[in-house]
């Protein structure tokens, strides 16, 4: 059974407010403060009926022969209330002042922690993820969450909850000062209430399901100037400024318009309150012109009835203009709590070890990409032993890259057979323990904005000396670029190592992966970026690397697994031929006929 919208608005609300129970404490103070402003705004008001009946009306005068006589009387009880009234001004707004203080500081430092702790939780919810989710995502999407939705929560829970309590006290308040005064004046409220009710109601709905579609669109202008931004050379290179101009173009104008939406149901419920709110005014105009209602009515009375209608239609226009804001962060919590209860990938294993000893075996893997009918790997059957190095071959999407993500656990769901390190199944490991026996090495390689010392040193579980850096950045033929840059290993690599060449980042990569020292070793076309001349200096380092560890080497480049223990080559998801080398030119197949195109013999 699906929740209405109120009950799906409840929960979220709920859930958010869990969020401020670390900061209760600070929380009951914002809203004490908020309630005594609401509350003052009300007592002014109240002050007035006894301010005009008493200050500017005197005793019954004395008669004499047909004159009025003054009395003292009369004029001290006048001086009195009208020499009071400064004092109990000041005073009154002296409190709203200090208590308008503490509320707006207690809420922004409430909203400042509950958007870092979420932005927090989000962030740290992505690393907990699975690859196959991240694929699925746009980018710009992701990134939206962490920044723009929890932006939108932040004013729902800071500038909206202002708004929500004080104004909602100084309804209450002005409310109940009314019906206090003449309860048969103020009954004209209890028609036009409802009638407002239904329009805040109906206005609400609309807010939330424009604000979510508000989100989208941001998250896709933030997806489509990541776009731009990653590939500023291409579009440069292939002229491409007026298709991403006009693609952004487009885009932004989809944000613009559902910007518009939200503008309009806003523009028009604050005035359509305010109309209806002026027919209850009327009518309190109208009433107190009957002759029933004057016998009941002073001066005073009739201005503080009129004065709380009046103080009242403000608090109503802030309420209406905030449920756009409170709406928008309802909208922000779903779509943020909708990626927080995301399933992280699976962790059940509890078998762990210090360091394997690297035997691995993939026994009769099947696997198959979500949503994708044709299978990514079928029946695969190998084994190779510590210090081995195993090498797969083949054309693109044949399925290599799926056998390495498949050992570290990347994807899971194997249709049938498993995958074992150390005759013990990698499902069984956990997922800290396991990805500690790897390192990887991919095609795409990933560095981040920080010193090339740090680049190398990222992936090692401890403290790491800089005689170890330069040790395996050596062992990876990069000291030799490494020390030519004015900085060397503090050399900033910029976003992505944009600094630096494609050969140098898959170097540093590489004596990441030596630093590792990890007992099985992924090699992804880890040379695909190095020249040839590079390439045969990191041959001997990568040999030293492979040494008594198990080696997996995917690599378009057959000259550099010739060495190779085992070299399976891979088609349409098939092991179609097995064996080394020498054993695969002979036997005239797949192997045989790639190794021709790229050495012409």
């Amino acid at each position: 059974m699906t929740a209405s919208p109120k009950d799906e608005m409840w929960t979220v609300f709920k859930r958010l407010m869990g969020y401020l129970k670390p900061m209760k404490g600070m929380f009951l103070l914002s809203v004490v403060g908020l309630i005594v402003y609401g509350l003052v705004d009300a007592a002014f008001i109240s002050f007035i009926g006894p301010f005009i009946d008493k200050g500017f009306s005197s005793s019954a005068p004395a008669i004499s022969n047909g004159i009025a006589l003054p009395t003292s009387q009369g004029f001290h009880a006048d001086n009195q209330v009208l020499l009071m009234a400064p004092i109990v001004v000041i005073l009154m707004f002296s409190l709203r002042g200090f208590a308008n203080f503490v509320s707006t500081y207690g809420i922004s430092y409430m909203s400042a922690r509950l958007i870092m702790d979420m932005r927090q939780q989000v962030f740290q919810h992505y690393l907990s993820l699975p690859v196959s989710y991240m694929d699925k995502e746009n980018t710009g999407n992701l990134i939206s969450k962490v920044t723009f939705d929890t932006e939108q929560i932040a004013r729902a829970s800071g500038s909206a909850l202002i708004s929500i309590v004080r104004d909602s006290v100084t309804v209450i308040g002005m409310l109940g000062l009314m019906f206090y005064n003449s309860w048969k004046l103020s009954l004209c409220i209890l028609v036009i209430g409802p009638i407002m009710g239904v329009v805040i109601t109906i206005v609400s709905r609309r807010f939330r399901k424009v604000s979510k579609q508000i989100q989208t669109a941001m998250g896709d202008v933030s997806a489509a100037t990541e776009q731009m931004i990653k590939g500023h050379k291409n579009v440069l290179a292939f002229g491409g400024q007026e298709t991403e101009t006009a693609r952004f173009a487009k885009i932004n104008d989809r944000n613009r318009h559902q910007n518009m939406k939200l503008a309009v149901a806003q523009a028009v419920s604050q005035p359509l309150i305010m109309v209806i709110g002026s027919f209850a005014l009327a009518f309190v105009l109208y009433a107190a012109s009957l002759d029933s209602m004057k016998a009941d009515l002073t001066a005073g009375t009739f201005a503080t009835i009129l004065g709380a209608m009046m103080a009242m239609l403000q608090p109503i226009k802030n309420l209406t203009r905030v449920n756009a804001e409170f709406q928008r962060g309802i909208a922000a919590c779903t779509t943020v709590f909708e990626l927080l209860d995301t399933v992280p990938e699976s962790d059940t294993g509890t078998y762990t070890v210090a360091r394997a000893k690297g035997n691995l075996r993939f026994d009769h893997v099947s696997f198959s990409y979500e949503g994708q009918e044709r299978r990514a790997l079928e029946k695969i059957d190998f084994e190779v032993s510590q210090g081995q190095t195993l090498a797969l071959v083949g054309r693109s999407g044949s399925g290599k890259s799926t056998i390495a993500s498949l050992v570290t656990r990347f994807y899971t769901g194997l249709e049938s057979g498993d995958i074992l390190l150390d005759d013990v199944s990698i499902y069984d490991y956990s997922l800290k323990s396991l990805r500690s026996q790897v390192a990887l090495v991919s095609q795409q390689v990933t560095l981040f904005n920080d010193t090339i010392a740090n680049n190398i040193a990222y992936a090692y579980p401890g403290e790491v000396t800089r005689e170890q850096i330069i040790e395996a950045a050596t062992l990876a033929h990069a000291m030799e670029f490494i020390e030519q840059l004015p900085d060397g290993l503090d050399t900033q690599v910029g976003e992505n190592g944009v600094l630096l060449s494609g050969g140098q980042r898959q170097r540093i990569a590489i004596a990441r992966a030596m630093l590792r020292d990890a007992p099985v070793l992924i090699l992804d076309e880890a040379t695909s970026a190095l020249d040839t001349e590079s390439e045969k200096a990191i041959q001997q380092g990568l040999d030293n690397l492979r040494q008594n560890r198990t080696s997996v080497v995917i690599a378009h480049r057959l000259s550099t697994i010739e060495s190779a223990d085992q070299i399976l080559v891979v088609d349409q998801g098939r092991i179609v031929e097995r064996g080394t080398h020498k054993s695969l030119l002979e036997l005239g197949g797949m192997y045989a006929k790639l190794y021709q195109m790229q050495f012409g013999s």
